[in-house]
């Protein structure tokens, strides 16, 4: 494997490698104990361009009944309370800015949809690698978060929610990515 230097050589269109990404997140339950979970379906991808980072622009869909904490209970009323997976099958992000802050982080705002509510979200992107596989193939890693509101996008079950977990949400991405082939003319 080669490992690739110049950001002009990351240019392309690339598609979420979801057996090597992570889309996590972290809450604060009672007596400040931390809930983790993580979504394990969903498909995304990215255009990155080298020379001009600010034309890049990234893609997430996650289908909200693969949420997982470790607690069958919890993830159940997540799914029906918080998330309304009957009603809202998919979560999903779009950017709409990307601002490069050197030349491994980058800040990515767009807009994140759960449940219907659109707002506006901007996550820290630091690039951790990049490289050629066997095959020839240009994979890429980035890893960052956001924390945001969850009440902001209606996820909340009832007034006593609020006291039993904090309102703010780390959200967590560790992403692997592969750089689709040109097509043939």
């Amino acid at each position: 494997m080669s490992t690739v230097s110049r950001p002009a050589e990351l240019t392309g269109d690339y598609v979420f490698d979801t057996a090597r990404t992570r889309i996590a997140f972290v809450a604060r339950h009672t007596l400040s104990t931390r809930v983790r979970g993580r979504f394990e379906e969903f498909t995304g991808g990215a255009h990155l361009d080298g020379d001009r980072p600010s034309q890049s622009r990234a893609w997430l869909t996650i289908r909200a009944t693969s949420i997982r904490t470790g607690n069958r209970q919890r993830d159940k009323l997540l799914r029906g309370k918080f998330l309304d997976v009957d009603g809202h099958p998919t979560l999903t992000f779009t950017s709409t800015r990307v601002v490069p802050v050197d030349e491994a982080r980058y800040q990515v705002t767009g807009d994140l949809d759960v449940r219907g509510v659109s707002r506006p979200v901007t996550l820290d992107a630091v690039l951790t690698g990049s490289e050629s596989d066997a095959r020839g193939d240009l994979r890429v890693a980035f890893r960052g978060g956001a924390t945001i509101d969850r009440e902001d996008w209606g996820v909340n079950w009832n007034a006593s929610t609020t006291l039993m977990i904090a309102p703010k949400v780390l959200l967590e991405f560790d992403v692997t990515a592969t750089r689709e082939a040109p097509c043939a003319s």
